[in-house]
């Protein structure tokens, strides 16, 4: 089984990306969505959490307090060193888990935020799939979904990899400067190629 590492920077359109994937039948393991139920209300990350930031970062229901633990990441590289220190390790073992996990399938998604942040991961990867789209674009996208600033929304695509760093290490690039419709497209042409590929190298 093939596995597709899919990427981009933060408002590249990577969640409609992996949504289109698994409408097609592809498998997705989305490093974001385990992490978030590492650290969501009784996550297995939420004490060591607690202990390494304080309880102020934990809410009420016992989930992590993201605008908070943003604020103060996104500002700080060694609280942003701290947390990923925390989380990558545990976040890859149970990556891992659901890959030996899977059931015959000619590829899988494993969607990768930040894939040069993220090396141990390259030992399993087949191909990289990259989602871009113009900076401008990504800024826009990122105060829209999220109601921040221009500012606050800088200082995140700042703290992640470069848009050529990504660029340099892709196998395929989609391109999504217009919609969804149009990136759905570019994606069922994507696997419509690539499954073939896999079927013919087997």
């Amino acid at each position: 089984m093939n596995v597709v590492a899919l990427t981009g920077g933060i408002g590249s359109g990577k969640t409609i990306a992996t949504q289109t994937f698994s409408k097609l039948g592809v498998p997705v393991i989305d490093l974001d969505v385990i992490a978030h139920t590492l650290t969501g209300a009784g996550g297995a990350l939420v004490p060591e959490i607690a202990a390494e930031f304080g309880s102020e970062f934990i809410t009420e229901e016992g989930a992590l307090n993201r605008p908070l633990m943003r604020a103060l990441v996104f500002t700080e590289p060694e609280a942003r060193a701290k947390l990923n220190v925390l989380m990558h390790p545990v976040i890859f073992e149970e990556a891992c888990k659901q890959l030996a996990d899977l059931d015959a399938s000619p590829y899988v998604v494993l969607a990768i935020p930040l894939l040069q942040e993220s090396q141990r991961y390259l030992p399993y990867i087949d191909h990289v799939l990259l989602i871009d789209c113009e900076e401008s674009l990504q800024l826009a996208r990122v105060m829209q979904r999220s109601g921040l600033s221009a500012q606050e929304a800088q200082k995140i695509i700042d703290a992640q990899s470069s848009r050529q760093s990504r660029i340099d290490m892709a196998d395929s690039i989609i391109t999504n400067n217009q919609n969804i419709e149009d990136l759905e497209q570019k994606i069922h042409l994507f696997h419509k190629n690539y499954i073939n590929t896999c079927i013919v190298s087997k």
